[in-house]
C-alpha cells in the first residue's frame, strides 16, 4: 500500500489530525470522517490533493471522494494512525455469502486469471499452431522461424507465476511488483540446472514422501520444484505475502516504507515460499503418484479412471508433477509408461464441452472466449479452456471430468501404452504407437478412448446445458435477455424514469467529477449487469457495485442518496467481488418503497467511471427506460 501512503498521510494531516477524527468509515467512493471539529480541516488544501476528487459535508460526516482506490487509501490510513475504522460488513451481507469453499476458490483464481485471460488464449492458439507447423514439416523445429514461434507460444505458459504474480497481488491488495518479483524467483533460469545436479541428500528416503535437497537456505533443506506453468504456489504466496507486507508495512518508519517494506517482504516471502509452499507442494504430488500407483496394481481400469477423471485438477494444483516422474520412469525401464497415460483424454472431454457451449451460449464474448480456446485445446493446450471458459463454471468443468474419466478407463481396460512423450492433444496419437514392432493397437485405443471423451463432453453439456448455465451463474433466476445495441451502446441496468445526472441531489455526482452518465428513479428493485464483465467491487451493504465490462468500460451503479446508512437493510446482493457475470445477470435486489420509507432517496447514478478513456459519453433522449434498452452511449 506504499503508493498510496502520502495521500493518506496527507488527508489525516488536513482532516486536523487523527486526534480531530472520531472514527472513519468509507462507501464505494468516498471516505467518511466523523470529526470532533469539522472547523479543523483544511478543505481546500484536501480538495487540492492529486486522488482526492472532491469534499463534501453533509448529514454529520466529512466526506473526502476518491474514487475507485477508496478502499485502498482507507486501509492505508487505519494502517499508520491511531483511528478507529468501522468496516465490518452488515449481518444481511455475512449470510448472503454463503458459498462453499471450492466456490470460494474457484472464484479466486477466475478472477485472478481474467486479466490475463486474452493473452493466455491468444499464445495457446499460438503453441497449437506452431505444433501443427511443426507436425506437418511446414517448419524445421530446430530452425529461426519454428524456434520463434515456439518461443512466442511457449514464453508466457513458461513464466506464467510472474504474471499471475501480478493479478494474485492487485486480488490481495499487495505491491504488483513484489507479487511479480516472487512469480519470477519461482521460475529463475537456475533453478532447473540446480534441480538437475546430484542432491546434497534424501530427505524421507525410501518413503513416499523421499525428496531430493540440492539446496539450503540457512541450514534449513530446500525442497525443489518445477514451476514453471504452475498456478496454485503463486496465488498461496500472494495470498500470505499480502499479510506479510502489511504487517511489515505498519512496523516500518513511514520515512523508509517505499524500500523497505518490498525490502523485508521479499526476503521473508520467498524463502518462505521455497521452504513450505514447495514442499508441500511437492509431497502432494508425490502423495497423488503413489495413490495411482496403488490403484493401478488394484485395477488398472479404475487408475485409468482415476488419473483421466482428476487429471485437470492435478493440473491447476500443480500435484500432476508427482505422477509426471512415474511415466518417464516407466517409460525408461520398462520402455512403456501403463499408468499415466490415462490422462490422455482428459483434454479431448475439455474440448467436448467447450464447444458444446459455444454451440448453447447466446452470450457473444463468452463465446469470442471459447472459440480460440477450444482450437488450442484440440492442439493439447487447455488452459485457455479450463482457467477461461470451464472452471469459473464449476459444473461445466466437473463435465469434463466426467468425460476424462471415461475416456481413462477405456485407455486402461484396452492395454494402451504411452511409448515415447511427445505431442500433446491430437498430435498425442503417435505416442502410443510401439516403435519396436510398429503395433498400432494403442493408438486406435487412444482414438477411441479420446473420440468417446469429447462425445461424453459434447452431448452431457448439450443435454444439461440450461440448467447448467443457471447453476453456474448462481442467482440467474431474474436474469433479463439482451438485445443486440449499437456500437459503444450500454444497456440500462433498471427500469424507471431518466433524471440528468447533474439534477442528481448529490454535489458529487452532479458535478460529474466522479465521470459522466446518467441516472434512473427505479419502479422496480432490480439492477442487472447490463453487459458481461467482472464485478470489480461491491460494498457490503450491498448499495453499490462497481463493474469492468469486457470491453473495457467501468461502470458504477449506486443505488440510492446515502443509501450506505442503512447498512445493508432492503438490499441484497447476488454476485461477489471478482464473479464473472453475463448480459441480464441479477446483481442486486432492494426494496425501493422501504428505502424512501426509512426517508431516504432511490435516485440511482449509473456512471462511467473511466470517463476520460471516451470522447463522448451521451445518455439516451428517452425519459423511461426498460431492462437492457439503449442508455448511455461511449464513443
Amino acid at each position: 500500500m506504499e503508493k498510496y501512503q502520502d495521500l493518506a498521510q496527507d488527508i489525516i494531516k488536513y482532516v486536523g489530525g487523527e486526534e480531530n477524527v472520531i472514527s472513519l468509515a468509507h462507501c464505494i467512493t468516498r471516505l467518511r470522517f466523523k470529526l470532533q471539529d469539522e472547523g479543523k480541516a483544511d478543505t481546500d488544501k484536501i480538495e487540492a490533493l492529486d486522488g482526492v476528487m472532491t469534499v463534501v459535508q453533509s448529514g454529520g460526516q466529512y466526506q473526502v471522494v476518491i474514487g475507485n482506490e477508496v478502499e485502498n487509501v482507507y486501509d492505508t490510513i487505519l494502517e499508520i494512525a491511531n483511528i478507529q475504522g468501522s468496516k465490518e460488513a452488515p449481518a444481511e451481507e455475512a449470510a448472503a455469502d454463503n458459498r462453499s469453499l471450492l466456490d470460494k476458490f474457484i472464484d479466486l483464481v477466475s478472477s485472478i486469471f481474467t486479466p490475463i485471460l486474452s493473452v493466455l488464449v491468444a499464445t495457446g492458439m499460438i503453441k497449437g499452431f506452431t505444433a501443427l507447423l511443426i507436425s506437418t514439416q511446414v517448419v524445421a523445429a530446430d530452425n529461426g522461424t519454428g524456434q520463434m514461434l515456439s518461443i512466442i507460444g511457449d514464453a508466457f505458459f513458461y513464466f506464467l507465476p510472474i504474471f499471475l504474480g501480478l493479478s494474485a497481488a492487485r486480488k490481495f491488495g499487495m505491491s504488483e511488483f513484489t507479487g511479480m518479483a516472487t512469480g519470477a524467483a519461482l521460475v529463475y533460469p537456475t533453478l532447473p540446472a540446480i534441480m538437475g545436479g546430484e542432491p546434497l541428500y534424501t530427505l524421507f528416503a525410501g518413503s513416499v514422501f523421499a525428496s531430493p535437497v540440492h539446496m539450503e537456505f540457512l541450514g534449513l533443506p530446500v525442497i525443489l520444484m518445477n514451476y514453471a506453468s504452475s498456478v496454485i504456489p503463486i496465488i498461496l504466496a500472494l495470498y500470505f505475502g499480502a499479510k506479510i507486507e502489511k504487517a511489515i508495512a505498519r512496523l516500518v518508519p513511514a520515512m523508509l516504507k517505499n524500500f523497505l517494506t518490498p525490502f523485508l517482504t521479499l526476503l521473508v516471502l520467498i524463502p518462505l515460499t521455497f521452504l513450505l509452499i514447495g514442499p508441500v507442494a511437492t509431497w502432494a504430488g508425490q502423495l497423488v503418484g503413489a495413490a495411482a500407483t496403488a490403484i493401478y496394481e488394484f485395477s488398472p481400469v479404475l487408475a485409468g479412471v482415476f488419473i483421466g477423471g482428476f487429471w485437470q485438477v492435478f493440473v491447476i494444483f500443480g500435484l500432476h508433477w508427482g505422477l509426471v516422474p512415474i511415466m518417464i520412469n516407466n517409460i525408461s525401464v520398462l520402455g512403456y509408461d501403463p499408468v499415466v497415460m490415462a490422462h490422455f483424454a482428459a483434454s479431448f472431454a475439455q474440448v467436448g464441452v467447450v464447444l458444446a457451449i459455444i454451440l448453447r451460449t447466446q452470450d457473444r464474448k463468452l463465446k469470442e472466449l471459447a472459440i480460440p480456446a477450444c482450437i488450442s485445446g484440440l492442439f493439447g493446450v487447455t488452459e485457455p479452456c479450463i482457467y477461461g471458459v470451464t472452471l469459473p463454471r464449476k459444473k461445466f468443468f466437473i463435465l469434463s471430468c466426467l468425460g476424462g474419466a471415461v475416456g481413462g478407463g477405456i485407455l486402461a481396460a484396452m492395454g494402451a501404452r504411452f511409448y515415447l512423450l511427445g505431442g500433446l492433444g491430437v498430435f498425442g496419437y503417435p505416442n502410443f504407437i510401439d516403435v519396436q514392432t510398429n503395433d498400432l493397437a494403442g493408438m486406435y485405443a487412444a482414438l477411441l478412448a479420446s473420440g468417446v471423451a469429447f462425445a461424453v463432453g459434447l452431448l452431457l453439456t448439450l443435454a444439461a446445458y440450461r440448467q447448467l448455465a443457471a447453476d453456474a451463474d448462481s442467482r440467474t433466476e431474474a436474469a433479463v435477455a439482451t438485445p443486440e445495441l449499437p456500437l459503444g451502446g450500454l444497456a440500462a441496468p433498471l427500469t424507471g424514469k431518466i433524471v440528468p445526472l447533474t439534477e442528481v441531489p448529490d454535489a458529487v455526482f452532479a458535478s460529474e467529477c466522479m465521470g459522466k452518465g446518467v441516472a434512473i428513479e427505479p419502479t422496480e428493485g432490480r439492477v442487472i449487469a447490463p453487459a458481461a464483465g467482472i464485478v470489480t467491487t461491491i460494498f457490503p451493504t450491498g448499495h453499490a457495485i462497481g463493474l469492468t465490462l469486457d470491453d473495457g468500460r467501468e461502470l458504477l451503479i449506486h443505488v440510492g442518496m446515502d443509501t450506505v446508512q442503512l447498512e445493508g437493510r432492503y438490499f441484497t446482493a447476488h454476485v461477489a467481488q471478482g464473479d464473472r457475470v453475463t448480459a441480464g445477470q441479477l446483481l442486486i435486489e432492494f426494496e425501493p418503497e422501504k428505502i424512501r420509507a426509512a426517508g431516504f432517496k432511490t435516485i440511482t447514478p449509473i456512471i462511467v467511471t473511466n470517463t476520460t478513456n471516451y470522447q463522448a459519453v451521451t445518455a439516451t433522449a428517452e425519459t423511461t427506460v426498460n431492462f437492457n434498452d439503449l442508455l448511455l452511449t461511449t464513443i
